[in-house]
């Protein structure tokens, strides 16, 4: 299947615009979901299964499964964090479901749960298309989406009437609403925020939450990573009654010590994760930069994402040792891409664009790598 989809199926998606692939894998997801036959065919290819012989299996047996593991099922790999038990530790990271489409058809192939979002307050058309450019020699993607989505209430509807796997988490990644005319207003920013923590909160939708402080493709731009809006930000957010773990989606184009200075006011808050991070707006990073728009139009996903969050993950884990969960994303293309978010401190990991570039194949072979080093 991953000869498949490598040699057949990616030379002609690669012919249309990413807007329409994109559109079209969700359609075909979220139908493909509702059909439990499906999902077992989609699963038979690409669901990473668990060998779980017990204490009273014969070491030949036992042996017989580790031979088999390398070809249908593996160890578990499960983590537990805050709490929460992930089936596998890889999550499809916010952007690519905004409106929960796929959280049926996404554990067959191997996630352990996604992060839906971002959502907002209100409806949000997003920025005009194209939403998304492909830079194939850069193994990227210029993503320039704008926040588009139907709206907690939407989200809040959806979620309740769509059953999902009992073994699939569910995280929710909250944005301001994208609008030209509240874009200088901090203070309706920070409603806005609290406006969806508090209906999802109600509602009791959702695994984790999630805010999204480093959005670079909207009218506010990156408002709350200035540390006094933040703390305003979060002092708000806290009034509001959570038993859910509470995460920040981190910028990873800021200096070191502002990034610490807004880990830190994370830190008195009582943010139990961060999330790093979110996409690279430098250009010249690119490997073929002349291969980008020539204007700034959306920030960078994939490779030109993977030096920058790992060398932050890594200062990060150094310096608050446990006190963070760390969520890794940017730049997985490979298994060992992953393995490197782990070893510099990632408690779980998140990915879009290796599905893309790879195939869905790859969340599996993470998976088995994960199995192998355990």
């Amino acid at each position: 299947m991953d000869i498949l989809y490598r040699y057949v199926l990616k030379p002609i998606l690669f012919q249309f615009s990413p807007d329409t692939v994109h559109d079209f894998f969700a359609l075909v997801g979220e139908a493909a979901g509702r059909f439990a036959p499906l999902r077992w065919v989609i699963g038979v290819f690409y669901n990473y299964k668990i060998c779980t012989p017990s204490k009273e299996t014969p070491p030949s047996v036992r042996s017989h499964l580790a031979v088999r593991s390398h070809l249908v099922c593996g160890p578990d790999i499960s983590s537990t964090v805050d709490g929460i038990r992930y089936r596998t530790p890889i999550l499809l990271a916010a952007g690519f479901d905004p409106d929960g489409r796929l959280m049926r058809i996404l554990p067959a192939l191997s996630f352990g749960g996604e992060e839906i979002g971002s959502i907002t307050a209100h409806p949000c058309e997003g920025n005009p298309p194209p939403r998304f450019i492909r830079l194939v020699r850069n193994s990227s993607i210029v993503v320039y989406k704008g926040l588009r989505n139907a709206g907690v209430d939407a989200l809040i509807k959806k979620l309740v009437c769509t059953p999902r796997a009992k073994d699939f988490i569910l995280g929710i990644s909250i944005a301001r609403t994208n609008e030209q005319a509240a874009s200088v207003d901090a203070e309706a920013g920070i409603r806005d925020y609290v406006e969806s923590f508090k209906k999802l909160n109600a509602a009791g939708v959702g695994d984790y939450y999630t805010l999204n402080i480093s959005c670079p493709n909207s009218y506010s731009g990156e408002a709350f990573t200035d540390p006094a809006l933040l703390a305003r930000l979060l002092s708000r957010i806290r009034e509001v009654p959570c038993t859910k773990p509470l995460y920040i989606k981190m910028p990873i184009n800021i200096s070191w010590e502002l990034f610490s200075e807004l880990a830190d006011i994370a830190d008195v808050h009582g943010v139990q994760g961060l999330i790093i991070g979110n996409l690279n707006k430098e250009y010249s990073e690119l490997t073929h930069p002349e291969d980008a728009p020539k204007e700034f139009r959306g920030g960078l996903s994939g490779a030109p994402t993977r030096a920058r969050s790992n060398e932050l993950i890594k200062k990060t884990r150094e310096k608050y040792g446990t006190r963070f969960t760390i969520i890794g994303v940017g730049g997985i293309l490979t298994p060992d891409d992953a393995m490197e978010k782990f070893a510099a401190g990632a408690d779980l990991i998140q990915l879009i664009s290796g599905m893309i570039f790879t195939g869905p194949g790859l969340i599996k072979a993470i998976c088995e790598r994960i199995g192998e080093a355990r």
